[in-house]
């Protein structure tokens, strides 16, 4: 017995210092190779860069970086690795486009959609797996569907409205203070639920809700130092995903949200509904027109998960900045009202939303560039490869960059959309006149919006999330105006969310008036 537990001990030693030592070449040979690129020295010889990350603004240091270091630079993670951050617009195109299916991504995000989502379109890699999953999904986000699915949008519209109404009723007044970021993932999820499943998750009653508060909370506590450890170590331990308390409310997370996504998968097949708009119908003429490319049940509560995490965290957090953007200018609050209201009495259409309100659109717009839900875009080189540059590195001659094989690299959003050279002085500022201005002086540039990500693997409900939120924001302007009482920050969980000032979770309390 004892000379099999020292085998085993020698074995897990040897398999340990095997591993440590692969870890500490890839270091070396990755600071080797990228030595010539500029960036920040590390603030902590453990932690690299993460600490200051995490306990700043989200973003405020990759443009402070950006600006002193230009395009292309490089900053350390825990415990040594390289990170390169990219805004050279060449590269962003060759990585995004004409190279995708070469910078997966890192393998402890992989890793976290495997945990709390299953192997779906988030997780899945490689041009053949991917654009097979897609294929299931694009069509029920297609812009022919959406057109079909405005109504839904309306109908769960009415129902926030309604509580809304109901809140300030109870007040005895005209007016409440209402806390909107609860309130916009309710909605997204009924949304979802109704639009792409047909069926409904009843967030909107205004009761205790287990599975609005499951994923909510299984990212909005990143005040707690847990959060900080998985984050900064994920990237190169991502087995650290499934231990403690956080590992076991991802766990209990994708517990419940798989247990509703069989329910209602077994409910469609036994409605058998093959004539319907919705994603569940979709999924079931595929099966029965292409009996050889069936999903196995797995795959697709994989699917359904995907679906409705991706609908919830991105689109509440857009709702939450759009409100508290307008909350904040009265002036724009009323236009965008005049706007809707000479609309007409009815809900405007699919072509309506999509091109007929130009205020709404540019608000829209604006919030995205200044708001992005998702921070960065993060990639990790498959192979040693070679990038395009449009301008040399500072102090080299060359217009590429050779990336290491297993280089994580992310593409700061935020840094993107607030390029002076390309926004102009004030682009900081939220300004919805300015696509106006663009238009009219025939300015477009490529990649001018990266919220939604571009080409093969950008988010395919992008149109489903727009005309979605648009509804909701007409919806609400034409019963109730908005102010805001308090001081509000960023925060950064999975998403950018609006918090008060010095508090932990997400929160965005807004006065909320009959008009």
């Amino acid at each position: 017995m004892i000379s099999l537990l020292l085998y085993l001990a020698l074995v897990l030693g040897a398999v340990t210092t095997y591993l440590f030592c692969r870890f500490v070449e890839h270091l070396v040979s990755t600071d080797l190779a990228l030595q010539h690129v500029p960036g920040p020295r590390p603030s902590s010889f453990i932690w690299g860069e993460e600490w200051l990350l995490y306990h700043s603004t989200p973003g405020s240091y990759y443009v402070r970086w950006h600006q002193q270091y230009g395009k292309v630079l490089r900053f350390t993670g825990a415990f040594g690795h390289q990170v390169l951050s990219i805004t050279d617009p060449r590269a962003i195109k060759y990585i995004l486009s004409e190279a995708v299916f070469e910078f997966p991504k890192p393998k402890g995000v992989r890793a976290w959609f495997k945990a709390t989502l299953g192997e779906g379109i988030l997780w899945v890699e490689g041009k053949e797996a991917h654009e097979r999953q897609r294929r299931v999904l694009a069509p029920a986000l297609s812009q022919r569907s959406v057109r079909n699915l405005v109504p839904i949008f309306y109908d769960t519209s009415a129902k926030l409205a309604a509580q809304w109404m109901k809140v300030i009723d109870n007040s005895r007044s005209d007016e409440a203070e209402i806390e909107v970021t609860k309130w916009a993932g309710r909605f997204a999820l009924d949304t979802v639920g109704c639009a792409a499943f047909s069926y409904d998750f009843d967030c909107l009653s205004g009761g205790p809700h287990a599975l609005a508060e499951s994923m909510d909370g299984l990212t909005n506590n990143e005040n707690k130092t847990s959060s900080f450890y998985m984050r900064a170590l994920f990237w190169i331990f991502p087995a650290i995903l499934s231990i403690g308390d956080k590992g076991e409310m991802i766990r209990k997370s994708k517990l419940e949200l798989g247990n509703i996504a069989s329910k209602m998968w077994r409910d469609a097949k036994v409605a058998g509904d093959l004539n319907g708009k919705n994603l569940m119908s979709i999924i079931l003429r595929n099966e029965a027109k292409f009996p050889t490319h069936k999903m196995n049940e797995e795959e697709l509560v994989a699917q359904m998960r995907t679906t409705i995490s991706a609908a919830f965290e991105p689109v509440s957090a857009i709702i939450a900045w759009t409100l508290y953007e307008l909350a904040l200018n009265v002036r724009l609050q009323n236009e965008l009202r005049e706007e809707v209201l000479a609309a007409g009495l009815g809900d405007p259409s699919y072509d309506d939303l999509s091109s007929n309100l130009l205020l709404l659109d540019a608000v829209l717009r604006e919030v995205l560039r200044l708001h992005p839900p998702i921070l960065e875009n993060h990639h990790e080189a498959a192979e040693t490869i070679s990038v395009p540059l449009s301008e040399p590195i500072a102090g080299t001659s060359d217009a590429y960059l050779v990336i290491p094989k297993g280089t994580i690299l992310e593409i700061p959003v935020n840094v993107v959309q607030t390029d002076p050279d390309v926004w102009g002085s004030d682009a900081e500022i939220f300004r919805p006149e300015r696509w106006f201005e663009r238009k009219k002086q025939g300015l477009r540039h490529e990649r001018e919006i990266l919220a939604f990500s571009e080409g093969p693997r950008s988010c395919i409900g992008k149109n489903f999330a727009l005309c979605e939120i648009k509804s909701l924001i007409i919806t609400l302007l034409r019963q109730f105006s908005f102010t805001c009482p308090y001081e509000i920050e960023a925060f950064q969980s999975f998403v950018i969310r609006p918090r008060i000032k010095g508090q932990g979770p997400s929160s965005l309390p807004l006065i909320v008036r009959k008009v």
